[in-house]
């Protein structure tokens, strides 16, 4: 931290207010990676509030970047609702078994209390904790799977995708409780004093149309973040994948920061949107941070800020999505170090 002149609340909030700035707001997105920086599996998170935000602060401190993420996986919600989710020993937990397996079953399907149900109040406590320790310095966001994503772990992606076309009602249906347990846990990060972050993969132009985007992802994504708004927070929306032929949609959910994934072109993005929200991205989290050299991710990081150092609404430099948990350091520092490179205003030479 010593290599900064601001800590990244001041930097957020300078940046924002249009005065002087000692480098562009950084952030590797770190979720798992972190359970390396204090030694321990990532399996030891699971259920464990305390190990989730020792690590997470640990991170930030070895590492210097501008936001805290409190995530293991996009599966929390879904867990806590009846999904069945399979923790590997040493890897980042994926979905093995759906809520519901039909139709007839979405209305046993239940909201959330997130201070009771499955794992959320583990990563409520990670968060309390984490924001109690070094939030007076430091954004603290709590990751949270938005409405569409989270109905399909509750009854299958394939299922909901073929019922899409076939049974747009019960689609709604689905959506709809996923909704009420979204907006319950962005009710509770947000009083516990932590941000939302969200994240609605599925919404991706490569999985479902951008009309369906728009019927079955967008109204309740505009709905999360219009309650968020009114609470007096800012909300980043990140999309996995294709999603230029959403961008307006996105926008138009009243998000104020895109976080975008590194199949995005930046360029592009701030030509299209850029004077109605900030972007965030997108270094390849594999192909570069994980398996590229300090002098890829050094190179990769001028280049984004070539591309959209002036949007007009501001840009994070931000890998494309979370970092795999191997993710060398060296190459996160390079990151870090790369922005502190480049400075603040920036060259018309970079």
């Amino acid at each position: 931290m010593s290599k900064d002149k601001l800590t990244p609340l001041e930097r957020f909030a300078a940046y924002g207010a249009g005065r002087p700035i000692d480098r562009l707001p950084c952030v590797p997105i770190v979720g798992n990676t972190a359970a390396r920086v204090i030694g321990v599996k990532v399996s030891e998170f699971r259920g464990n509030g305390k190990l989730i935000a020792d690590a997470q602060i640990a991170a930030y401190r070895r590492f210097g970047y501008d936001v805290i993420r409190i995530f293991t996986d996009l599966y929390t919600l879904a867990e806590a609702m009846g999904a069945r989710v399979h923790y590997p020993e040493d890897e980042t937990a994926y979905l093995e078994a759906p809520a519901i397996e039909s139709v007839e079953e979405i209305g046993a399907l239940k909201v959330v209390d997130p201070f009771k149900d499955g794992a959320l109040p583990q990563h409520l406590y990670a968060m309390e904790r984490t924001l109690k320790e070094v939030g007076k310095e430091v954004v603290v966001n709590g990751a949270l799977t938005g409405p569409f994503t989270n109905a399909s772990f509750l009854i299958g992606t394939e299922t909901l995708v073929r019922l899409l076309i076939k049974n747009p009602k019960a689609v709604h249906a689905v959506c709809e409780v996923a909704f009420q347990s979204t907006l319950a846990y962005a009710k509770a990060i947000i009083d516990i004093g932590c941000t939302p972050s969200l994240t609605d993969a599925m919404c991706s132009s490569t999985v479902i149309s951008p009309r369906q985007f728009r019927e079955f992802g967008a109204p309740y994504l505009k709905r999360l973040v219009d309650y968020i708004h009114s609470r007096g927070r800012a909300v980043t929306l990140h999309i996995c994948g294709k999603t230029s032929p959403i961008w307006d949609a996105m926008v138009d959910t009243g998000a104020d920061c895109l976080s975008l994934d590194n199949a995005a072109d930046l360029g592009e993005a701030k030509l299209k949107v850029g004077d109605r929200v900030r972007l965030m991205g997108n270094i390849p989290p594999s192909e570069v941070v994980l398996q590229g050299t300090p002098e890829d991710v050094r190179q990769a990081v001028y280049q984004v800020v070539r591309k959209a150092h002036d949007n007009p609404r501001g840009l994070i430099v931000a890998s494309g999505c979370s970092l795999p948990v191997e993710t060398p350091f060296a190459n996160i520092d390079a990151m870090l170090d790369a922005v502190r490179e480049i400075g603040w205003p920036i060259s018309s030479s970079l």
